[in-house]
């Protein structure tokens, strides 16, 4: 066995049933274990965003926080993941990508309370914080430190992989198709946009983020919108096929699905893993941004990082869902190889039956910049990372470099075995992450049940 095939068969496992049904599993347990308020207080998560006090510490306010997060999520996987989703798991993979992100919503919230939690201040007064220091500072002792130390390593290798080198490609790729920009063009830009926001730290990403994010999320929702506008008449048929196909145990085809077959089983396989691939909830990614924030309490921070997961996956990844399955190109069959069309090209397919050659420019636009806003967060996420394992700032600021260049390389190059290495560690994270979610389980409780309690029951807000 190769290399490539050793990875890939690393790569299966890690992301099989197993890990998805862990994924899943931590999120209904602490969704009872809270007693559904993350679901409960959905609404005053989304009210908090902009709630902030000067007097408060941290680096980012709670919107720039966000928006750092959600720079790291809303990227690749809610415009060709989606797609991808559909096609492999038929149109109720949607269902199940939508039932995963709602138990996603507490295990969100729970990981951002505990990087509040334990977050510390580092030697140039930042705030660090994240699933390492809630290992190292809740957990404790010998295991608490070699769970942290496993979880830094991993997620400095995700970044350069997931973080970086898929997300430039997929740029480039995008260019090159729409616009027939060469690709080595776009990784010199893409190198001279990185240096200029990287390596300022993390007050720059988040204001970049924050004008990024919501700018192109609002118009990408527009054209997504304008698409169900147009198709409304297919809508209630292709409501009905999702939620057919996501509970029938036959294999179901035909209608605004195409030739499309999938059971139940493959739909929630499919659903399950591009919904945690798109929002990331579980594998302790987020709260790293989380613990940034400014903020009198915990659990508020909490909420609001936790309302990421509700726009990337309740909200994008539906309506990119409901615009491939209003569309009716759900299904078509690429006459040159014969195969059915899928991931971006699918999506265009969708987006042209309303805005006809167009469609690649749009879709190409928004994957650009939502992969380009990718790279600046998880660059944060690497670096917070390796700021653990490492304590010397030369270090820092050699990665924020190397970070920025190799941008380059995966814009002009496909590289299948460190896509798949980086995948695997991506994977990785998540294992110490929801044990350590488990272990601390009741100190999660606590910060919920307090803020409950002292602020929200109370109306002090």
């Amino acid at each position: 066995m190769g290399l490539e095939e050793m990875l890939t068969a690393v790569n299966d496992f890690v992301w099989g049933p197993i890990m998805l049904a862990l994924l899943v599993g931590t999120g209904i347990f602490l969704t009872i274990r809270l007693k559904f308020l993350p679901w409960i207080n959905l609404w005053h998560a989304v009210k908090m965003i902009l709630y902030t006090k000067k007097k408060d510490e941290g680096d980012l306010s709670p919107f720039q926080s966000l928006m750092t997060a959600l720079s790291a999520t809303v990227g690749t996987g809610n415009i060709v993941g989606v797609a991808t989703a559909m096609v492999l798991g038929g149109p109720g993979a949607i269902v199940w990508m939508w039932i995963s992100a709602a138990f996603g919503l507490s295990t969100k919230y729970a990981e951002s309370v505990l990087a509040v939690k334990y977050r510390e201040t580092n030697s140039v007064g930042e705030m660090s914080g994240g699933p390492m220091y809630a290992m190292k500072n809740g957990i404790g002792g010998t295991l608490g430190k070699v769970m942290a130390a496993l979880f830094a390593f991993f997620a400095v290798c995700a970044s350069f992989g997931i973080g970086n080198m898929t997300q430039a490609n997929s740029i480039g790729a995008a260019f090159e198709s729409s616009f027939g920009l060469p690709t080595y063009v776009t990784g010199i830009i893409l190198v001279v946009c990185s240096l200029a926001v990287l390596m300022r730290g993390v007050q720059s990403i988040g204001k970049v983020s924050s004008f990024i994010v919501p700018s192109m999320a609002f118009f990408y929702l527009l054209f997504t919108v304008i698409i169900i506008i147009k198709n409304f008449e297919n809508i209630p048929a292709g409501l009905s096929l999702m939620f057919e196909m996501a509970f029938s145990t036959e294999a179901v085809a035909g209608g605004v699905g195409g030739s499309i077959v999938a059971s139940m089983l493959t739909a929630m396989r499919w659903g399950v893993a591009r919904g945690v691939f798109s929002n990331e909830a579980g594998l302790g990614s987020a709260p790293i941004a989380a613990a940034a924030a400014k903020t009198d309490h915990a659990s508020r921070q909490g909420y609001v990082n936790m309302t990421g997961t509700f726009f990337d996956t309740m909200i994008i990844c539906m309506l990119t869902g409901l615009v491939i399955a209003s569309s009716g190109v759900l299904g078509t069959v690429d006459p040159a190889t014969g195969k059915l069309v899928s991931g971006a090209p699918l999506t265009i397919l969708a987006f042209g039956t309303v805005y006809g050659a167009g469609a690649k420019y749009i879709v190409s636009i928004a994957l650009a910049f939502f992969a380009y806003s990718t790279i600046l967060g998880w660059e944060y996420y690497g670096e917070k990372s390796l700021e653990y394992l490492v304590s010397d700032r030369k270090v820092i600021y050699f990665y924020r470099a190397a970070f920025s260049c190799i941008t380059f390389i995966g814009a002009t190059q496909t590289l299948d075995v460190v896509w798949n290495f980086s995948d695997t560690m991506n994977g990785l994270m998540a294992i110490p992450n929801l044990i350590c979610l488990i272990i601390l389980h009741n100190k999660i409780a606590e910060e919920c049940f307090d803020y409950q309690k002292n602020m929200i029951d109370t109306g002090k807000e």
